[in-house]
């Protein structure tokens, strides 16, 4: 839709409310409404204003003033509000200046895209996101100075198969790490994950398949089909909408945290990535897996600064609980035809060339679609434009290596702090066509220090009075 045509859509479906929806820094939907009665094209030009020192790593309060304008191609109604309501995603605009916000996720990822075209390596780049998540029926979390525990709980979960549930206990749980295609019963979340395909595909977003996933507990997969860059990351914030509210529907909660359970798979988020050129897909050729020297190059370059990546691919503390041997998290940065425990796989699935990509598998659903997009994106291309060598490809179970043969591949970061450090020494790539700011790294930097890294290091862990209480 164009600025007239989405007025038009509101008026032919009786909308009352509009909603304008824009991203944070770390990655969250931030929304506010109005009656339709306010709704006219000129907001798609003017703007409306807001409060930007209340975002999270955004204006301070002498500077807060900003604006959302919205982009009227990502218009739909929102299937979960009592009133028609129709929902808009939205740019940020300095009102004075009438540019674009350097810390705006969805600017970020546009950039991106305009710095490909400009290296003219190609004109588009394509995402496709297999994000997982566990389904609980209940999540309870409290942290304070002399008490602090969680809670999930999952009809599925292989922790009650003891229990003394009040209808029976009828056993169907799937076992720890066995949780993978089973049928129903033991696959209970069948149709609540049919839902949330229907409502996906009503909102625009083409699903590819639906499943339950390795861990226990309700562990689910839906996959989007690909697309590019800045439209994937727009849908990838829709469809979590989406699913935590289908999920909230039947009264079940929805998580994204990269490990809740411990002991079991995590949920990760594979990354499926091509360049084209036109209508020509420059990863395919006749080198290693029918890679072209195009796409060998950008595992390179995604290989070479995986480190500084993981800050905005696995931007939490609870990220680096996954990135662990023996979870089938990929901590190995290699890369392998077919073999899932390399961080960057060249799936063989169809031997057409337009079906040539690489997944990068280390990614998690915590990260902010757009800054992770590009963060990648940008990687890639510097592989490409200095023609970075990924080394040969590692086609064995990264996870049985010997010694000798282990400490010869180098592994992702084992925590937060070290993977801010090794972006605070290797950012250069991603300031290219001023993509990413200083301004941009160093607030992000700061932010998961004092907001994530400094606090869960202050806090007693549960664990440590198992471990010392009695020393």
């Amino acid at each position: 839709m164009n600025a007239r045509e989405a007025v038009e859509f509101a008026k032919k479906n009786e909308i009352v409310m509009v909603d304008f929806k824009f991203t944070d820094l770390p990655g969250m939907w931030q929304h506010f409404s109005i009656p339709i009665s306010e709704f006219g094209e000129d907001l798609f030009e003017d703007g409306l204003g807001f409060d930007g020192s209340s975002i999270r790593g955004w204006k301070t309060i002498e500077s807060s003033d900003m604006l959302v304008v919205p982009d009227p191609t990502t218009a739909i109604l929102d299937p979960f509000t009592q009133h028609k309501t129709l929902s808009l995603i939205c740019d940020i605009v300095d009102p004075i200046t009438r540019e674009r916000y350097s810390r705006d996720p969805r600017h970020v990822a546009s950039k991106a895209v305009n710095y490909l075209r400009q290296t003219a390596i190609g004109d588009t780049i394509h995402f496709g996101p297999e994000a997982e998540f566990f389904i609980f029926n209940s999540a309870r979390f409290e942290t304070g100075p002399a008490a602090s525990f969680y809670y999930v709980d999952s009809r599925e979960g292989r922790w009650n198969s003891g229990l003394d549930e009040s209808e029976g206990n009828l056993a169907y749980k799937p076992r720890y790490k066995e949780g993978y295609f089973p049928v129903p019963p033991t696959d209970s979340f069948q149709d609540l994950r049919s839902e949330m395909v229907i409502e996906l595909e009503r909102a625009g977003i083409v699903i590819e398949a639906q499943h339950h996933e390795v861990g226990t507990g309700g562990q689910a997969e839906i996959d989007m089909k690909f697309g590019p860059l800045v439209d994937t990351a727009d849908k990838l914030m829709l469809y979590k909408y989406i699913v935590k509210n289908v999920a909230r529907r039947h009264n079940f909660s929805v998580t994204f945290m990269a490990k809740p359970i411990f002991g079991d798979n995590g949920s990760g988020m594979h990354c499926h990535q091509s360049i084209w050129k036109g209508n020509q897909p420059l990863f395919a050729g006749d080198k290693y897996a029918g890679l072209s020297d195009i796409g060998l190059w950008y595992i390179g370059g995604i290989l070479k600064h995986a480190k500084a990546l993981a800050v905005f691919t696995n931007p939490t503390t609870n990220s680096y609980r996954r990135l662990v041997p023996g979870y089938e998290a990929p901590i190995n940065l290699a890369y392998s035809s077919r073999n899932r425990s390399a961080a960057c796989r060249i799936p063989m699935y169809s031997p057409s060339p337009k079906a040539k990509r690489v997944e990068v598998r280390f990614p998690d659903p915590t990260c902010n679609p757009y800054l992770a997009f590009a963060a990648m994106a940008m990687a890639g291309i510097d592989g490409i434009e200095n023609k970075i060598d990924p080394g040969e490809p590692l086609d064995k179970n990264l996870y049985a290596l010997s010694p000798e043969e282990a400490a010869n591949v180098p592994q992702m970061p084992s925590s937060l702090n070290e993977a801010l450090e090794h972006l605070e020494a290797d950012s250069d790539f991603l300031l290219k066509g001023d993509v990413f700011t200083p301004d941009l790294v160093e607030t992000w930097i700061q932010y998961k220090r004092e907001n994530e890294v400094e606090p869960v290091q202050l806090r007693p862990h549960p664990h440590e009075f198992e471990l010392y209480f009695d020393a």
